[in-house]
């Protein structure tokens, strides 16, 4: 039995990388991205914490006007017609109108941040269903290299057989082979489909290859990835948002105490009564007086800052134990990828002795299958170590910023 195939799997480990292998066209992603339903959501969103900063810059009050008209009756007197005017607006005492504009622009910052992350989080979301149909068409490729192998090696099996130089049980035996291996590129091809159909219908403005790309050889020097670690939390816009939603919560907390103290209207009034024998005007003033309703609210927008406080720790944790795991995850796929790789070259280096063995009559045909088996299982492995390597990489990457998210 000849090796035909598996040399394609050895000449991707091979390979050269090339800018940006493996992955989408960079505008195809900004596209695709910018499409994504949780994107356009989060900048509406953001569009809405804009107008609402307007109002709340313009301040909750308006001018009312009330008036009235009545036609009075008197006994011995006659019929008058009355009526009365009021034009009032409440007016900000001073520091709530400063406060309102600061809950306005905090608002907006950590909405931008949230749509920013929004953004990120789609990234991850694109990555992981673009490396989860590489990881299968790898898969694929290689089940679909051990059927033509063992396609091969049934066919000089059954020449040896007419020939009378095999017997029927090594026909048998190579016939189960193929079929084993026909049932796992089957299963491996339908898994490709399936992980490019969730992709498409998540990100359908991605245009995708008929055929998944090449996993490359996943490459990162160690300071970079030490580098990498600390852009994440630098770049991080999910701990930005965090700090901007405390400092507004803490806005609204003093503009709660200070509304316990509330604000004054001020009108102005006019009046003719008594069909306009008497007439006047003058100026109206009111003010609420502030009781329990307002300590409570006073009391629960504090609570709420300290709450929005505690939220912005744990941002920082989750971001910082993200960075690091990350890094962590990154190494140790490139170093499992080096192991698997190793293999490979130490299987295909006994598959030879066996089926040097196997042509001398040394070796059984039982045996030289099974060897087929673990080279086929070890480029499996190889495979799926290599794209598994490859989305950590990219992960990171994404998580820094470096990598289509870039300001």
């Amino acid at each position: 039995m000849r090796a035909l195939i598996f040399i394609l799997p050895l000449l991707a480990l091979a390979a050269p990388l090339s800018a940006e292998p493996g992955l989408p066209d960079d505008a195809a992603i900004g596209r695709a991205l910018d499409e994504h339903p949780s994107v356009q959501a989060a900048r509406a969103r953001t569009e809405a914490a804009r107008a609402r900063a307007n109002g709340l810059r313009a301040g909750p009050h308006e001018f009312t006007f009330s008036g009235s008209y009545i036609r009075r009756s008197v006994d011995r007197e006659g019929k008058f017609d009355e009526y009365d005017a009021q034009v009032s607006r409440a007016l900000r005492l001073p520091g709530k109108g400063r406060l309102d504009r600061e809950i306005g622009a905090f608002g907006v910052e950590a909405a931008e941040n949230l749509a920013e992350d929004a953004r990120h989080q789609a990234a991850l979301l694109l990555a992981g269903h673009w490396f989860d149909w590489l990881s299968a068409s790898a898969q694929a490729r290689v089940d679909a290299a051990a059927v033509t192998n063992y396609a091969a090696a049934l066919k000089a099996i059954k020449r040896r057989h007419e020939l009378r130089d095999a017997a029927q049980l090594d026909v048998d035996q190579a016939s189960a082979a193929l079929a084993a291996a026909r049932l796992a590129a089957e299963q491996s091809n339908g898994m490709a489909a399936l992980a490019r159909s969730r992709l498409a219908n998540h990100f359908p403005a991605l245009p995708l290859p008929a055929e998944a790309p090449d996993v490359p050889m996943p490459e990162i020097a160690e300071a970079r990835l030490s580098q990498l670690r600390d852009l994440v939390i630098a770049n991080s816009h999910e701990i930005a948002a965090a700090e901007a939603e405390a400092r507004r919560m803490a806005a609204v907390a003093d503009r709660t105490s200070k509304d316990r103290l509330a604000d004054p209207s001020v009108g102005l009034r006019v009046f003719s009564e008594r069909g306009g024998a008497e007439r006047g005007a003058g100026v109206v003033f009111s003010v609420p007086l502030g009781g329990s309703h307002r300590k409570a609210l006073a009391q629960e927008a504090g609570a709420s800052a300290s709450a929005a406080r505690a939220e912005e720790q744990l941002a920082r944790f989750a971001v910082q134990e993200t960075a690091d795991a990350d890094v962590t995850e990154a190494r140790y796929r490139l170093a499992a990828w080096h192991r698997a790789r190793e293999t490979v070259e130490a299987q295909m280096a006994a598959l030879g002795k066996l089926r040097r063995g196997h042509e001398l009559g040394e070796i059984d045909l039982a045996d030289l299958l099974l060897g087929e088996r673990m080279v086929h299982d070890a480029f499996r492995i190889e495979a799926s170590a290599r794209t598994e390597a490859v989305r950590a990489i990219t992960k990171l990457r994404i998580d820094s910023h470096e990598l289509w998210l870039a300001d």
